[in-house]
């Protein structure tokens, strides 16, 4: 399927826009600013892109008001229509966030209940207790996600509130031909809704992708053929940048061995899970890794290593963002796209993985590994890559059996000899293509 092959981009709409951290009910057309950078993306190599939910809502996204209207504060659908067909006329594939678990207090169906009450023909539409109270003093209690009571939950059981979602869903692809979804806070979400949301999209797009964010747990929980098709790898997520800064790569190495080994005993061999350095919930990796030239490793790493790559904006040139000072850090407005050395061989590791069968689909195999040194090999039918990282500022004579006697560097397209010891240089990253 397309997205197997594919590396995506992600964009929180309201920070790259700046827009007011309310809804101020003011329309303002800022959402043009993303096909400016359109040009960006397509020469850093992206062919899909992952939008944060900018539907209109109270604050940030989460809590929406209507699934089927651009919030004011980006536009109007006019303007959202518009930037999808510039998208799609690039050749970038749409992901919209879907956020289907829970609705903000100012959503139109949860603003009847409060006013009529148990007359309210959607007060089923939600967890209520009438007999209770909440902080807001409504008068009424009801459940909300994790505690945060501005995000109040949607009963996901709820036929009426299924065919309502699944209508929204409808709209979006055929007004803006959207290639996927994905679920936001998806370890939460009724499996039974996520079923029947796959058999409703599949049945009108047999190549339309379900993406499902799950920090924690076994992900054959959704990903399945059923369910699913992938889920956000925060195990990997956090063994990348861990790795680096204890200067341990056994930890990275036996992640991807325990998800993605030969072994029977390997959790998700096949799969394909949504591999990333940073997004808009955590801190990016520029600011958390201790070396910044191990910048570079890491996502030559990540590129390489079983997975669907994501990037988010910015971080391709290195930009910074501490979780500690909130999200508004986590989520800025750049004034354009930059390019730096880092830009540039990301942009090279993303042509050589969306060329590379090995890369996208092949078998994982550790072929060596020190505390800072990790070879890995990705094999797909008759195409062989070593992936060589040395996260080490001095050099490194890696003696192993590479199973072969040359190969050609994809990155810098010089050609290695494994004979007498693989030298890799410090602080490098390199591509070996067996031939």
């Amino acid at each position: 399927m397309w997205y197997e092959e594919s590396v995506f981009y992600q964009i929180n709409l309201f920070g790259f826009c700046q827009v007011p951290e309310r809804n101020d009910g003011v329309l303002a057309h800022r959402i043009q600013k993303v096909t400016d950078w359109i040009p960006h993306m397509s020469r850093l190599g992206i062919n899909a892109v992952y939008f944060c939910p900018f539907f209109e809502s109270d604050a940030h996204g989460y809590d929406t008001r209507d699934y089927l209207k651009l919030d004011c504060r980006l536009g109007d659908n006019e303007d959202l229509g518009q930037m999808c067909e510039a998208f799609h006329k690039a050749g970038i594939r749409i992901v919209f966030d879907g956020v289907f678990n829970h609705v903000g207090r100012g959503f139109w169906a949860f603003e009847d209940v409060l006013k009529n009450r148990g007359q309210s023909a959607y007060k089923d539409w939600f967890h209520i207790n009438f007999g209770g109270n909440n902080g807001y003093d409504d008068g009424l209690w009801y459940e909300g996600w994790e505690g945060h009571y501005e995000l109040v939950k949607l009963n996901l059981q709820n036929p009426q509130v299924k065919d309502h979602l699944f209508s929204c869903v409808d709209q979006w692809m055929d007004t803006y031909k959207i290639d996927g979804l994905r679920l936001d806070v998806a370890y939460m979400v009724d499996k039974q809704f996520l079923r029947e949301l796959r058999s409703h999209c599949l049945g009108r797009n047999p190549e339309f992708f379900l993406l499902g964010e799950m920090i924690h747990g076994d992900y054959n929980q959704l990903v399945s053929d059923e369910l699913l098709h992938s889920a956000t790898n925060y195990e990997c997520y956090k063994g990348l940048y861990s790795s680096f800064n204890s200067m341990n790569l056994f930890e990275i190495g036996h992640s991807l061995q325990r998800q993605f080994g030969s072994e029977p005993w390997c959790l998700y061999r096949g799969k394909h899970l949504l591999s990333f350095a940073d997004n808009h919930d955590v801190t990016r990796v520029a600011s958390i890794l201790n070396e910044p030239k191990h910048i570079p490793l890491l996502y030559a790493l990540l590129l390489a290593m079983p997975g669907i790559p994501c990037i988010y904006y910015g971080s391709e040139w290195g930009a910074k963002g501490e979780k500690s000072q909130g999200d508004s850090a986590l989520r800025p407005a750049f004034d354009e796209p930059q390019w730096n050395e880092l830009t540039d061989l990301i942009s090279k590791c993303v042509e050589i993985h969306k060329k590379s069968p090995a890369l996208c689909y092949g078998e994982f195999r550790i072929a060596m590994m020190t505390n800072r040194q990790l070879i890995i090999e990705r094999r797909y039918e008759s195409q062989r890559i070593l992936v060589a990282i040395n996260a080490d500022g001095e050099d490194y004579m890696a003696h192993f059996d590479a199973q072969a006697g040359r190969a050609k560097d994809l990155i810098t397209g010089r050609d290695h000899d494994f004979g007498g010891g693989s030298l890799m240089p410090g602080y490098s990253a390199a591509y070996w293509e067996v031939y």
